[in-house]
């Protein structure tokens, strides 16, 4: 007489704490935001994006960087503990993607915006007049495109009852963006990043990469989708 396993019954916590940690992220993006809206950072990044050392650190970028350093952190754990402990969830499916392009895409916006724009006159242009971030306004539309591409690709073929899992790129993708907002915030925090230093080539390399790699992640969907489309789900 075979005896059948018991059914998988994952405890309170285990259930819970994924999405706990995906909500959490949510709120430390939140917190990022408002530390460096430049209602709130006033004239510590808009008169001292330039030049910092390492003896008079700016503490409001290193301070960005930390949370946004937890809140994607929260993104590995989230998913590897659903994972583990089978606790995945239509809730967990649908807020973990959501929180995370809430966090980086709302990232690039800050990064593009009058709180790192540098320059005694925004409305000027001179060759002290520029984005410190060495984001520009129309790198997050090209992220925010991609996002929107991707998503919509998932929820079309999903739709039609075709599996679309996500890509080894856009897993790559997120990572560098996990580390390169970082990164940027710190490099500004503790480095003159002019025309011309160090600190600047430092971010414009971080910025530029990041782009890139955002573009190209997007290829494989779109190759992918419209595969599966020909065939209807049938590789």
């Amino acid at each position: 007489m075979s005896v059948e396993p018991a059914p998988h019954n994952p405890g309170s916590l285990r259930r819970h704490l994924p999405n706990a940690l995906t909500v959490l992220r949510l709120f430390l993006a939140a917190a990022f935001f408002v530390l460096l809206t430049p209602w709130t950072a006033g004239d510590r990044l808009l008169h001292q994006a330039v030049p910092h050392t390492f003896a008079t650190p700016n503490w409001t970028l290193l301070w960005a960087a930390t949370l946004f350093i937890l809140a994607a952190a929260t993104d590995a754990l989230d998913g590897f503990l659903a994972r583990r402990w089978k606790v995945t969830s239509p809730f967990g499916r649908i807020m973990d993607p959501f929180a995370d392009k809430v966090l980086v895409v709302g990232a690039f916006i800050i990064l593009a915006g009058p709180a790192f724009h540098f320059g005694a006159d925004i409305r000027g242009r001179s060759p002290e007049d520029f984005q410190v971030s060495g984001v520009e306004p129309w790198m997050v539309v090209v992220a925010l495109a991609r996002e929107l591409l991707v998503t919509s690709i998932r929820g079309y073929t999903e739709a039609r009852g075709i599996a679309f899992p996500a890509e080894w790129s856009g897993k790559a993708k997120m990572i560098l963006q996990a580390v390169a907002v970082p990164l940027i915030l710190i490099t500004l925090a503790l480095a003159d990043a002019r025309y011309g230093t160090p600190g600047r080539t430092i971010v414009l390399w971080l910025v530029w990469t990041t782009v890139a790699v955002t573009v190209v992640s997007g290829i494989p969907y779109v190759v992918r989708a419209s595969r599966a489309l020909r065939t209807g789900g049938r590789e």
